[in-house]
């Protein structure tokens, strides 16, 4: 009785019903009828082209979902939406092109953005490269936690030697600054620093004392270049003669061409003097010293391919410790 009232209710509202709907209604009635016939006996059989085939009956006619009784209405979803899962699966495939890298990787260079924000991209490659990891200086660009590169340190031809003396105001302790010279050789074999000094009233007898010192017996260089500062007097020509040093000047007001040892200057004062608080001249001392050592044995050099002047071997097993150098500015990595 009841389902006879269901017929003649859903008799009574047909014609009321767009035309599309009952279209696809009958389309899904037939087809349910199609696949009938195909029983044999058990379960029914659907192939994979009825399955998409009511999937996008339901996906054009959501109403058919009423009319369906060969299955149940939530296994039709199920289907739609694991169809809608494989189709994104498909469209996000990889094409090919670069690999990526691992999760550790990516954790290991934030870490060495965020412990390190004096580095760029081109120094972080470099740290990895000597840990032994083959990754392109593009991809640490896009993971660091700060996302800007600046620039690394070039080095300097084998047969020259440049030096230069700066001036610095220093920040110390007590309210107010304190006025040293720096006085820095640059340009050795491998492109490192050779040599510093650091004093309070630099004169020529002073300055040719520190070329002395810097290159003893027979390893001067053949090229001194440096540039037309008063502090270079005559003292300090006739020692660089007396070793055997060719004497190149620079031009007036021509800082570009001393850009070997203006370059170090320019990094020391951004990488050390410009973040650290200075007691006195020892102590300026020792932080440059702990520098220098830093520079020469443990920082990459773009010229050197992302190598230090002392060449530091490739290091593949191991944990990675991190040292900090000058108190936390920079660290040096290392397998242990």
């Amino acid at each position: 009785m009841i389902a006879l009232l269901c017929f003649f209710l859903a008799l009574f509202v047909s014609p009321f019903k767009p035309k599309s709907r009952l279209e696809a209604e009958n389309a899904a009635l037939r087809h349910q009828l199609i696949v009938l016939q195909r029983m044999v006996r058990g379960r029914v059989q659907l192939t994979n082209g009825d399955r998409l085939f009511l999937v996008q009956l339901y996906r054009w006619f959501p109403s058919v979902l009423k009319a369906i009784t060969i299955i149940r209405p939530e296994t039709l979803v199920r289907w739609h939406r694991a169809g809608f899962r494989r189709y994104w699966r498909w469209k996000s495939r990889s094409l090919g092109g670069r690999p990526q890298i691992d999760v550790d990787l990516r954790a290991l260079i934030r870490r060495m953005s965020a412990e390190n924000p004096l580095w760029g991209a081109p120094r972080i490659h470099g740290e990895l490269l000597k840990l032994g990891f083959e990754v392109a200086q593009s991809s640490v660009a896009k993971y660091m936690a700060i996302g800007r590169i600046r620039p690394a340190q070039a080095a300097s031809p084998s047969a020259e030697c440049s030096c230069d003396r700066q001036d610095r105001s220093v920040p110390t302790r007590r309210a107010g600054t304190n006025n040293f010279s720096h006085f820095w050789f640059s340009g050795t074999s491998g492109g490192g620093c050779c040599g510093f000094a650091v004093t309070h009233n630099p004169t020529a007898e002073w300055l040719a004392r520190q070329i002395t010192e810097a290159f003893p017996w027979d390893s001067a260089p053949k090229y001194l270049i440096r540039d037309n500062d008063r502090a270079f007097g005559v003292a300090f020509k006739a020692r660089v003669r007396a070793m055997g040093i060719r004497d190149r000047p620079t031009s007036y007001r021509s800082p570009w061409q001393n850009g070997y040892v203006e370059r170090l200057i320019g990094s020391i004062r951004r990488e050390c003097t410009d973040h650290l608080l200075v007691f006195n001249v020892e102590h300026l001392r020792r932080i440059l010293s702990k520098y220098a050592s830093y520079y020469n044995e443990a920082r990459t050099h773009v010229s050197l391919g992302k190598d230090a002047p002392c060449r530091r071997p490739i290091e593949q097993f191991g944990d990675i410790v991190a040292y900090p150098i000058l108190g936390g500015p920079h660290h040096r990595y290392a397998r242990i």
